[in-house]
């Protein structure tokens, strides 16, 4: 209770976490409630009439499929929510992995992960991941296009880690858990990664707009999953069958503004957990 208290003070300090945190809450309501409220078979094709604007009948029209398209929203909102977050999971837990280990053990360990770091930072990320994507098209899932973003998504974090933890290890904390005879893994884990998780909380969120973004452009160009009503996907149909020039602006407006409610809330949940991790931003108490 008294955590939970401590939690509600500081999002009354610090509104943009608050807002942030409600707006992706809401949006992930959105699908949940929505389910209870909608048949998910209407968000498959032929559900019913095609190329309807929304009415009362259908709040958020048709597509030229037939589609529902308030039940597409309800469904492809978390299918892409889901994507952000896998994708920004994984990538952001190699980060974290060879972050740590590279900036803390150092030597030929820290060579070998930095240079490999620095040598793909050089590669064009979305070439590499059309390539990829590209190349499983016929057989993409949610589940596989996570993993591809998330095979491009570990460098930068691992970069920035290692640079936390090289500023880290010299600090007098670390020095007496050397003396008190803690191992490498117990000094990581028990000191250096709970000072870091305001830092890494941060990372997260970021890691996960960068993953949503990075689908939303594979998906907008037809390399995502096919079958699966996510936002990509639906602004990808869009363009295909040329619904701004025919027209038909709540096909392609409608998920954009919800994409863009998705990535304000991430970018003030982001801003809030980074006054957190960096004192000399945090306002005044």
């Amino acid at each position: 209770m008294e955590r939970l208290r401590s939690f509600l003070y500081y999002l009354r300090e610090n509104p943009k976490l608050g807002i942030g945190l409600g707006m992706v809450a809401v949006l992930l309501l959105f699908g949940v409630v929505g389910r209870l409220l909608v048949e998910p078979g209407m968000a498959q094709p032929l559900s019913t009439t095609p190329r309807q604007a929304p009415s009362w009948v259908h709040l958020f029209g048709t597509d030229d499929a037939g589609r529902d398209l308030l039940t597409v929203m309800v469904v492809g909102m978390p299918l892409t929510i889901r994507v952000g977050f896998l994708a920004g999971g994984v990538g952001l837990g190699l980060g974290v992995l060879l972050g740590f280990v590279s900036g803390y053990l150092g030597g030929k360990i820290d060579t070998a992960i930095r240079g490999t770091v620095d040598t793909l930072l050089t590669v064009p990320s979305l070439v590499v991941l059309i390539s990829i994507a590209s190349t499983v098209r016929e057989e993409i899932s949610i589940e596989l296009m996570a993993l591809v973003v998330a095979s491009l998504s570990w460098m930068w974090p691992t970069r920035t880690i290692r640079a936390q933890v090289l500023t880290l290890r010299e600090r007098a904390y670390v020095q007496m858990a050397k003396l008190n005879g803690m191992n490498s893994f117990e000094i990581i884990w028990k000191e250096l990664f709970p000072n870091l998780l305001p830092y890494l909380a941060a990372s997260f969120v970021g890691a996960v707009s960068w993953a949503i973004l990075a689908t939303i452009g594979l998906e907008a160009l037809g390399l995502g999953p096919q079958n699966e009503p996510t936002m990509g996907m639906t602004i990808y149909w869009a363009i295909t069958f040329s619904a701004l020039i025919r027209g038909m602006w709540w096909w392609w407006s409608i998920p954009i503004a919800f994409l863009v409610l998705l990535f304000v809330g991430l970018f003030l949940v982001a801003a809030g957990l980074d006054e957190l991790a960096n004192p000399k931003q945090r306002r005044a108490v």
